[in-house]
């Protein structure tokens, strides 16, 4: 069954020109720009998608016309059989959206206040509810907090109790938009292992924005890229990686400062950070080039990978600009 689905979803948002004062006011004009344009895609219940593309692409945009939180400028959305614009009790009560940057529990209730709160507004059992909530606070080592504040609750801290909020009502259908921002390493991990329990134990459909790699490689199996509103690239992200099988990654550490152009005869340079260089060579290459480099300078370390999530989106990203 299709979860989620999209035919040439355009948004548009109309900005004002920069003009002198006298004319801002007299004779105001307005350019267009295009957030979304025409974006074709289909989501199967059950799949957990990550939508990648750099600031200003429109996946913020996209995840609000998904939840009716927006209204497209053309274009037609199905969400669970739904309309979202028309924001339907039954539609909101099958879906959930977190976002990273903005809080979703009341600012000035507990945690536990806010849930109650949810209780009410989806019409939960009580003791289910409670069930559930000392369940994952368990999980995600939130239990202590439950009683104070929202405002008083550290960031990794909120955004855990944004999550089990979240999913409450066990909702069939998860937005989250950076749901990892800001946190320390420990509280992604945990994060990441909620979600993708999440979606292995109750098959709960999730659709994730992130600039973080890890958050994708962990939760997602889909990748869906867009860049300057238009869908670049839609598949797999074991397909995606196997594209980049032809290239390795050697991150070498020197006795000293090298020489770039003395590097890049062996390859080519990614990056540098003091005596640590990062060389792209061909895959099947990388013993001959680690044997000329050990014969030829004094290596302390190499560390050889498959290119890495991040580098191969920023590829995309720039291929499609």
């Amino acid at each position: 069954m299709i979860a989620v689905k999209i035919e040439n979803l355009t948004k548009t948002y109309k900005v004002p020109v920069k003009q002198s004062f006298v004319k801002s006011i007299f004779v105001p004009k307005d350019r267009e720009v295009v957030a979304v344009d025409k974006i074709s895609l289909e989501i199967k219940r059950g799949e957990s998608v990550a939508l990648l593309g750099p600031n200003g692409a429109g996946k913020t945009t996209t995840l609000k016309m998904l939840t009716g939180l927006l209204y497209p400028t053309s274009g037609e959305i199905e969400v669970l059989g739904y309309k979202p614009i028309e924001r339907k009790y039954s539609f909101l009560s099958q879906i959930a959206l977190v976002m990273g940057n903005k809080s979703g529990l009341s600012w000035d209730l507990s945690a536990y206040q806010s849930f109650r709160l949810f209780e009410s507004i989806y019409r939960l059992e009580k003791k289910k509810m409670e069930e559930t909530v000392r369940e994952l606070c368990i999980l995600l080592e939130v239990e202590d907090f439950l009683d104070i504040p929202t405002r008083k609750l550290s960031l990794g801290q909120r955004l855990k109790m944004e999550l089990i909020g979240a999913i409450l009502h066990e909702p069939k259908l998860l937005f989250l938009d950076e749901p990892t921002i800001g946190l320390d390493v420990t509280a992604k991990r945990k994060v990441r292992d909620f979600l993708r329990g999440l979606h292995g134990e109750k098959g709960t459909t999730i659709l994730l924005t992130s600039h973080e790699m890890a958050d994708i490689e962990r939760v997602c199996t889909r990748v869906v890229v867009i860049n300057q509103g238009r869908l670049v690239f839609d598949d797999s992200l074991a397909k995606l990686m196997r594209q980049y099988q032809n290239k390795k990654y050697l991150t070498i550490t020197f006795g000293e400062e090298m020489a770039r152009e003395r590097l890049e005869t062996f390859g080519k340079l990614i990056k540098s950070n003091k005596f640590v260089y990062t060389l792209e060579v061909k895959n099947g290459k990388q013993a001959e080039v680690i044997s000329r480099l050990v014969s030829d300078f004094v290596v302390r370390d190499i560390d050889v990978r498959g290119v890495p999530l991040d580098e191969i989106i920023e590829d995309i990203f720039e291929r499609t600009s």
